[in-house]
C-alpha cells in the first residue's frame, strides 16, 4: 500500500474508533441513569468497570494520532483531523468518567432508598444524548451550522440543572445525604454536556481552521 493510501486508511480507522468511543459513552450515560432511576445497585457496580475500556480506547487513539503526526508530518486538513482525534478523545473519556460517577452515586444512595429520582435528571440525560448526536452529525457532515445548535442546547441543560437544585432543596422528604447525591448527579450531567460543547468547538477548528467559543458560561 502506498504511503498516502496507507495514511488515509489509518486515519479512517482512527475515526471509526472515535465513533465506537462515542457509542460507548452514550450507552454508558443511558445505562447509568437507568440504573439510578431503578436504584439497581448491583448493576451500577458492574457498569463502573466499563470505564477501563474507555481509558484504553483514549490511549490507543492518542498514540495512533501522535505516531501519524510524527511519521507522516501531515499538513492542513489532515493535521486538523489528527489534532481533532487527540482533543475529542480526552473529552469523551471525561464524559465516561461522569457516567461512572453517576453509578457511584447510585451505589451511595443504595437500593433501600425508595425516594423517587427527580424527573429533571432524566430530562438532562436525554438532552445531553441529543447534544451528542447533534455534535456527531456536525462532524459527519462538516457542518458548523449544526455545531452552533449546541450553544442553545447547553443553555437548556443549565436551566434543567438549576431546576434540579431548586426542586431538591425545596423537597422536605429528602435528607441531606440524598440531596447531596442528587446535586452531584446533576452536576455530572451538566459537565457531560459541557464536554460535548467542547467537541463542537473542535469541529469548528476542524472545518474552518479557527477557534470559536460555543460555551457561553461566565
Amino acid at each position: 500500500m502506498q504511503t498516502r493510501a496507507r495514511f488515509q486508511h489509518d486515519l479512517t480507522s482512527m475515526e471509526k474508533q472515535i465513533h465506537e468511543m462515542v457509542d460507548g459513552v452514550a450507552n454508558a450515560l443511558k445505562q447509568s441513569v437507568d440504573v439510578l432511576c431503578k436504584q439497581d445497585v448491583a448493576k451500577a457496580k458492574k457498569l463502573i468497570t466499563f470505564d477501563t475500556q474507555l481509558n484504553e480506547a483514549e490511549q490507543s487513539i492518542k498514540e495512533g494520532a501522535t505516531l501519524l503526526i510524527t511519521r507522516q508530518q501531515p499538513v492542513a486538513s489532515d493535521l486538523r483531523r489528527l489534532l481533532f482525534a487527540i482533543q475529542v478523545t480526552s473529552d469523551l473519556e471525561r464524559m465516561g468518567d461522569h457516567a461512572k460517577n453517576i453509578n457511584k452515586s447510585t451505589i451511595h444512595i443504595g437500593e433501600q432508598n425508595k425516594l423517587p429520582i427527580p424527573i429533571h435528571i432524566q430530562k438532562m440525560a436525554n438532552l445531553a444524548l441529543a447534544m451528542l448526536e447533534t455534535a456527531m452529525n456536525a462532524w459527519q457532515h462538516a457542518d458548523i451550522s449544526v455545531a452552533r445548535k449546541l450553544t442553545q442546547m447547553d443553555k437548556e441543560i443549565d436551566t434543567l440543572y438549576n431546576d434540579v437544585i431548586q426542586h431538591t432543596l425545596s423537597n422536605n422528604h429528602y435528607d441531606k445525604d440524598f440531596m447531596m447525591q442528587i446535586g452531584l448527579i446533576a452536576r455530572y450531567l451538566e459537565r457531560y454536556a459541557d464536554h460535548i460543547t467542547n467537541i463542537g468547538e473542535y469541529i469548528f477548528y476542524l472545518v474552518k481552521g479557527e477557534s470559536t467559543e460555543l460555551n457561553e458560561k461566565q
